[in-house]
């Protein structure tokens, strides 16, 4: 398939030092890469702001998916004004054993939390969406420690190979996230486990098969029984974190030579069968597809791969920006203006320190500063807004 508008590569005979030394794309004509080495953008005019003042910042905070601190919505607490205030597209709740940046305690506490943060975001056109990682297994954020129903891991039930076991699982992951006021799953895993001693995904048995075919089956029956609960699923981690021998949150991740064309072979099937609301984009870095960016800040992998060749033009939500695998090497200013041009609609992002105040200000600042010099058109941004309207239209249709 023929690429629209590609942006040019900075040519580099090593595409590693290309990553580490922080070269980035630039796109033709939009002045972008003068923008990410963090020159100073030209203030907007007057008149520019109070044109766009109403419109472009509600539209840029749809973009956001914040972690916060607190496990109760205190007046300080920033995420109150950033709901409320903002009107932020999404929050997602954490599990830190109890520290200051853990949100769940019980469920009673949860659905007081939830409840709470709906209201805050009442007052907008569009609903919050509250998302949580509760794949099953070690990864499960509502855990039976809280009150909460016990678990199975998707290998297990991979290895099992009972879809309407599968299915049954599912409704009941599904169940505890409405029960609890909760509309988005990160899950399920669509990595292919290729490496079973994969740190971060195969060891900790987040990966349904080493089949392609087996994840696609019973990634399914996960999909449809969140959908019959009025949950939204997102599939995870495109284009494929199975093969890895490193975990992005620690660091860098280069799977050239480990990844192969069938870690896409889910993404392919489950897009065939109409069922895919939200892809989580992988930190991880394969010269194959982009011999320059990771895959959430890669054009190659989000707008050319996953859009034009496999056809999805839903919601891309990025995986946190905090990993080490983007903060290590790239500036909050430089991710999200690389990510937004790659074609990523929602950045997830959680504070770095517990009561962070200005997160989701300085990504709106930031963003609405690339608007307003002409690095990012606002055009861009309405497709990004629009999607996510769309994605919110479904969900609101779902729950009746």
């Amino acid at each position: 398939m023929k690429h629209h508008d590609t942006p040019p590569e900075l040519p580099d005979d090593n595409p590693r030092a290309t990553f580490t030394r922080r070269r980035f794309l630039t796109l033709a004509g939009s002045g972008l890469a003068l923008a990410l080495t963090g020159r100073t953008l030209a203030a907007p005019t007057q008149a520019q702001a109070a044109t766009r003042e109403e419109t472009l910042d509600y539209k840029i905070a749809q973009m956001l998916m914040i972690g916060f601190s607190g496990s109760t919505l205190q007046a300080s607490n920033p995420i109150v004004r950033d709901v409320r205030d903002r009107g932020v597209g999404g929050v997602f709740l954490m599990d830190y054993n109890g520290s200051a940046l853990s949100n769940i305690t019980s469920p009673a506490q949860v659905k007081t939390l939830t409840a709470g943060l709906r209201d805050l975001a009442s007052s907008w056109p569009l609903p919050l969406l509250i998302a949580v990682d509760q794949e099953g297994g070690q990864v499960a954020r509502l855990k039976t420690r809280y009150g909460f129903p016990a678990t199975v891991s998707q290998q297990y039930l991979g290895t099992r190979n009972d879809l309407t076991f599968t299915h049954s699982q599912a409704q009941s992951i599904a169940r505890t996230l409405t029960t609890n006021g909760l509309n988005v799953n990160f899950a399920p895993v669509v990595d292919v486990n290729t490496n079973p001693r994969n740190p971060i995904i195969g060891s900790k048995g987040r990966s349904f098969s080493a089949n392609p075919g087996t994840v696609s089956e019973h990634a399914l029956e996960v999909i449809k029984a969140h959908r019959e609960q009025g949950v939204l699923c997102t599939l995870k981690h495109f284009p494929g974190h199975g093969s890895s021998t490193a975990d992005s949150h620690l660091g860098f991740v280069d799977v050239t030579g480990t990844w192969s064309e069938k870690e896409l072979q889910p993404y392919r099937q489950i897009l065939a069968a109409g069922e895919c609301d939200l892809v989580m984009t992988a930190h991880i870095f394969n010269s194959r597809l982009d011999p320059n960016h990771p895959a959430t800040l890669s054009y190659r992998t989000i707008t050319n791969l996953l859009r034009e060749q496999l056809g999805f033009w839903g919601v891309v939500l990025s995986d946190d920006m905090q990993m080490k695998a983007i903060s290590s090497h790239y500036s909050l200013q430089q991710a999200l203006g690389l990510s937004i041009s790659a074609g990523v609609d929602m950045i997830t992002m959680t504070p770095a320190r517990a009561y962070q105040t200005d997160l989701a200000s300085r990504a709106i600042d930031i963003i609405k500063g690339f608007v307003l010099s002409g690095a990012i058109s606002e055009t861009r941004i309405e497709e990004s807004y629009t999607r996510i309207k769309r994605l919110k239209e479904q969900l609101a249709r779902r729950t009746g």
